[in-house]
C-alpha cells in the first residue's frame, strides 16, 4: 500500500461541462430516448388499458405501468444504451431501481397535480409527466445507476 492521497473527483458542475464535449456521451443520450421511448410506450398502453379497460384507479394504474416500464428499461439500459452487462446486475439493478423511483415519484406529484388541479385527462397528464421526469432519470443512471 502506498501513503499517496487520492484526489477528490472534480465538481458535478465541472464533470457535466467535460462530458457535453464528448460525442459517445450524446450517442448515449439518443440510445436512452429510444430506451425511454419504448418504455414510455408500454408505460402508457398498459396505464390505458387498465384506466379504460378495467376501471383501475389511475394512480394504482400509474404505479403497475411505471413497474411493467422500468422492468424493460432496466434490461435495455443495461445491455445497450450504457452497454454495462459486466458490471454486477444486482447492484446496477438496486441503483437503477432507485432512480427510477426517485424520477417516479417526482412524475406521480406532476401527474396529480394535472389531472386533479388542471383537470387534465389522465392517460395525457401521464404523458405529460414521464417526459418531465425524463432529464432527472437519465442524469441519474448515467452519473449513477450504470457508471464505469
Amino acid at each position: 500500500m502506498t501513503d499517496e492521497a487520492v484526489a477528490p473527483p472534480p465538481p458535478l458542475g465541472r464533470r457535466v461541462r467535460h462530458g457535453l464535449r464528448h460525442p459517445g456521451n450524446w450517442f448515449e443520450l439518443v440510445r436512452f430516448g429510444a430506451v425511454g421511448a419504448s418504455g414510455y410506450v408500454v408505460n402508457l398502453v398498459i396505464f390505458s388499458l387498465l384506466v379504460h379497460g378495467l376501471a383501475v384507479d389511475y394512480r394504482i394504474a400509474a404505479l403497475v405501468a411505471f413497474l411493467a416500464a422500468v422492468l424493460n428499461n432496466f434490461w435495455w439500459n443495461r445491455h445497450w444504451t450504457f452497454g454495462a452487462s459486466a458490471g454486477h446486475a444486482g447492484f446496477q439493478a438496486v441503483r437503477f431501481f432507485t432512480v427510477s423511483v426517485v424520477a417516479f415519484l417526482v412524475s406521480f406529484g406532476i401527474l396529480q397535480a394535472l389531472v386533479s388541479g388542471a383537470r387534465l385527462a389522465e392517460v395525457l397528464a401521464q404523458a405529460i409527466a414521464i417526459v418531465a421526469a425524463t432529464p432527472l432519470n437519465f442524469l441519474g443512471n448515467k452519473l449513477w445507476s450504470f457508471r464505469e
